[in-house]
């Protein structure tokens, strides 16, 4: 007499629809800011019908969305408040929250902080101005590292292994910097701790950024003000500059760091 398998028992059942569930989360994030359903059912090595079940369920209880012009998949805002508690959790989040509305006042600009991300930096904080700049300010951005005062300060401080391969990829644009006018960026920030930039991501947009740093120097984030020109004029020695660098020298010290 042959043996007919047993049905898997519901708990089983429902850790199993939870670690497929959360592959798909996964794999939402690694294929940002949007993936068709083929792409993605072969990322997961999956069939497309059974991926599309689950993303039916995930957009149900907010975790994935769809775009209704693409067709295409991405995570919704139930996975970005997710996310956004887990990075709640990491120290310089939570250090950097009061300094940065603080320094919204101070400098009367949009202030925010990033982090280092799967896709680059990050932004994970903001702090909105009255004139707010908000095109390039929202949470969840991933700013350009060698085309934002952001990035830039990323590419500078953080371990080369780190950025290779996002840096090779830009580099490759046609308006990339050369090697030696990173070279040069980076040696002034190392001496200033502050990068400005002009109108580089957006036309008529400044912003300068400082670096944070923990024990042993390691680079936590990077906190960066962001205004409209001609209003805003980002010179490294100005007042805005200058309270920059006191709030990232305030946070710095609080992670185990120096600026």
């Amino acid at each position: 007499m042959t043996d007919i398998p047993e049905a898997a028992p519901p708990r089983r059942q429902k850790v199993q629809a939870a670690e497929v569930g959360t592959d798909i989360l996964k794999a939402l994030a690694e294929l940002a800011p949007s993936t068709s359903l083929s792409r993605l059912a072969s990322h997961l090595d999956m069939p497309a019908s059974k991926v599309h079940r689950y993303l039916q369920a995930l957009i149900a209880s907010g975790f994935a969305e769809q775009d209704p012009r693409t067709n295409h998949y991405g995570l919704g805002q139930a996975a970005l408040f997710v996310g956004l508690a887990a990075l709640g959790r990491l120290d310089v989040v939570k250090l950097a929250a009061p300094v940065l509305a603080d320094l919204r006042d101070e400098v009367g600009e949009t202030c925010f902080l990033a982090v280092w991300g799967n896709k680059g930096p990050t932004v994970v904080l903001v702090e909105q101005a009255v004139r707010a700049v908000t095109l390039v300010t929202q949470v969840g951005s991933v700013l350009p590292l060698l085309g934002s005062s952001t990035g830039l300060v990323f590419n500078t401080f953080l371990p080369d292994a780190e950025t290779a391969a996002l840096r090779a990829e830009e580099l490759r644009q046609p308006a990339a910097p050369s090697a030696a006018t990173l070279a040069e960026a980076a040696r002034q920030l190392r001496e200033t701790h502050i990068q400005p930039v002009h109108g580089l991501l957006m036309a008529g947009v400044n912003a300068l950024s400082a670096p944070l740093l923990g024990a042993g120097g390691r680079l936590a984030g990077v906190l960066t003000v962001v205004g409209a020109a001609p209003g805003f004029q980002a010179e490294v020695e100005s007042a805005a500059a200058l309270h920059l660098r006191a709030a990232a020298q305030a946070i710095s010290g609080r992670l185990g760091g120096k600026l």
